[in-house]
């Protein structure tokens, strides 16, 4: 069936609402919204996003609203993951300067599984409130963790703006101690549910902590510090891209920090009632609300406006997403051809071994069509064409 433009499935218990065809989802994404769509406390509908593809339990690039219980794997484990972008004076850069910029970030900031040699200021971390005991437990690595890159999509990248200026745009998370929350409570979960007989969903890997738990708050505690720990992960990075560009170019200067997260769980008002709002790659689209949506390092991205849709849950896409495996991308791209696509742009990237065509543009969607499947969601402000790039 199909609505304004939206497919809608009406099989399971809850309609599942998507922003793409459904012959466009693979089977695993599609099996796994079909269970979230059939959990007791899920509420109105399933939205998925057209970016969206398999994921632990839950796929990325979906919204699952519930009421009296929270997922941790609708969250993900990489808590509170997400971008910000930063807009330069700059309406161009010398590619000499761009490759002295690039040399300093990856100079001072680790990426992959690296972590600082030292302790950071822990003035970057934020103020822990409450009850945090895996917080606490992870809060000494934690600080080798702040202002680094991780792996996996993760990146650093400068573009240009159809605005003029460039830009800068980073994507990271909640590094080792978000996941360490995340495995932490979707385990005992799993525990809760089990003692409850829920074995279904345990197995469907939507283990849930009921809002009668005591372990109900504890997860929403340290699910809210990890999201702060990845903003001022993002911004302690900016920092140390904005000395390389300071290095280089003196009088540089910067103006209009946007952060957005896209791995989170917020108490919200939807449909007339107060629920709980688990995004997993996805972003958060209130009308006249900032955000972007990247594509992959040879495709541009978006700075976007959101339209409030409220059949989205006020969501849109996080990115282009997945069109095949990590796996799959390693076993079939052609590693020359995705080297010339990038080379052929001019842009300077980080693709030098097989084992990088995870993150080789071929490995993803469309982003142009990811952006047409969701015109009611967002309006687009800039396109931001990539310049250089660092990956996770």
């Amino acid at each position: 069936m199909h609505t304004n433009g939206i497919a809608i499935i009406e099989t399971e218990k809850l309609p599942i609402k998507l922003w793409l065809k459904e012959d466009q989802m693979d089977e695993g994404a599609l099996e796994q919204a079909r269970n979230l769509a059939n959990l007791p406390f899920a509420f109105k509908h399933i939205a998925i996003m057209p970016d969206t593809h398999e994921g632990y339990g839950m796929p990325i690039g979906a919204i699952l609203a519930t009421k009296g219980a929270i997922v941790p794997n609708a969250v993900g484990v990489d808590i509170g993951c997400g971008m910000c972008s930063l807009r330069t004076n700059l309406t161009d850069i010398a590619t000499e300067d761009l490759k002295a910029i690039m040399g300093t970030i990856r100079n001072t900031v680790p990426v992959g599984f690296n972590h600082h040699e030292t302790q950071q200021d822990e003035a970057w971390m934020p103020e822990r409130k409450g009850e945090l005991p895996i917080v606490n437990q992870e809060y000494e690595s934690a600080l080798y963790q702040v202002g680094t890159l991780g792996g996996g999509n993760h990146f650093i990248e400068i573009q240009k703006g159809s605005d003029g200026y460039i830009w800068i745009m980073i994507h990271s998370g909640s590094r080792n101690i978000g996941f360490t929350v995340a495995n932490h409570y979707n385990d005992v979960a799993k525990q809760l549910n089990k003692e409850a007989s829920d074995d279904v969903i345990v197995a469907q890997e939507l283990a849930y902590i009921p809002e009668s738990s005591e372990y109900f708050e504890l997860y929403k505690n340290e699910m809210n510090y990890c999201l702060e720990f990845a903003l001022a992960n993002r911004k302690l990075m900016m920092e140390r891209v904005k000395t390389a560009f300071r290095d280089v170019l003196p009088d540089v200067e910067f103006a209009d920090f946007i952060n957005k997260p896209h791995n989170f769980a917020a108490e919200e008002e939807h449909f007339g009632e107060t629920v709980i709002v688990h995004r997993k790659g996805a972003t958060r689209a209130r009308k006249g609300e900032w955000g972007m949506i990247p594509g992959s390092q040879g495709t541009g991205s978006f700075l976007v406006k959101g339209k409030g849709e409220a059949q989205s849950f006020e969501s849109c896409a996080h990115g282009a997403g997945r069109i095949m495996s990590r796996t799959k991308a390693r076993k079939t791209l052609d590693l020359k051809e995705e080297i010339k696509s990038l080379e052929d742009r001019g842009i300077l990237h980080g693709i030098r071994h097989r084992e990088d065509l995870d993150e080789a543009p071929g490995s993803y969607k469309d982003i142009d069509e990811v952006m047409r499947n969701q015109v009611d969601l967002v309006e687009v402000q800039i396109e931001l064409q990539p310049l250089a790039v660092i990956k996770g």
